[in-house]
């Protein structure tokens, strides 16, 4: 069976528990707490020695790192990542945009903020990533205003890497109000089969 180790509120986790529940794939959950560094144990640093979740054990002694490269592994051969040359390239395109300039705004500031619960601490870090990440929120704003989803205008990985951020982004400060299309789309997110909350 799949082992995912992971920090359970983590978005970069969340992924891979929605897609592997969509797949209909069993895995086991093992949580590392990042907030007392359990991704630093020289235990877990044999797992994946840049400690950080999360890390996929795909058989004994295999492990996979990077949120956004599980989820392509995962879905190779699946319908939640398109076989078409030019879609796959495009689906590879939402998640390294979602990587360089949409998670670290976006997510830094809700760990900074629901996670650590220190907003006043991190205030003016929190104010500097604003910009960067209504940015990013406008990029999507346009993109969905004339599209289902993300590539094709079916559900793919794509979907699933921006979504998981995306959804929770007022707990780190960022008001969605102003983005209908995006809010229109993360309904159609959560009415997918198999679909799973953050919290489960």
């Amino acid at each position: 069976m799949l082992k995912l180790y992971e920090f359970s509120t983590s978005g970069n986790c969340y992924k891979i528990r929605l897609l592997l529940t969509q797949l209909e794939i069993p895995f086991e959950r093992i949580e590392i707490d990042i907030t007392k560094g359990e991704s630093r144990t020289p235990e877990f640093l044999q797992k994946n020695p840049n400690g950080k979740i999360p890390t996929l054990e795909i058989e004994p002694g295999k492990y996979l790192s990077e949120s956004n490269a599980i989820l392509f592994y995962l879905s190779e051969g699946t319908k939640f990542l398109p076989s078409d040359k030019w879609e796959k390239a495009q689906v590879m395109q939402w998640l390294f945009f979602e990587q360089y300039s949409h998670e670290p705004y976006i997510a830094t500031s809700r760990y900074w903020i629901s996670i650590l619960g220190k907003a006043e601490e991190y205030q003016a870090e929190i104010k500097h990533k604003q910009p960067e990440g209504y940015a990013a929120l406008n990029v999507m704003e346009k993109h969905l205003e004339n599209n289902q989803f993300f590539v094709g205008n079916t559900y793919t990985i794509a979907d699933i890497c921006l979504f998981a951020y995306t959804h929770v982004a007022h707990e780190g400060g960022f008001n969605l109000n102003q983005f209908p299309a995006i809010q229109n789309w993360i309904e159609r997110v959560k009415n997918q089969p198999l679909y799973r909350s953050i919290l489960s």
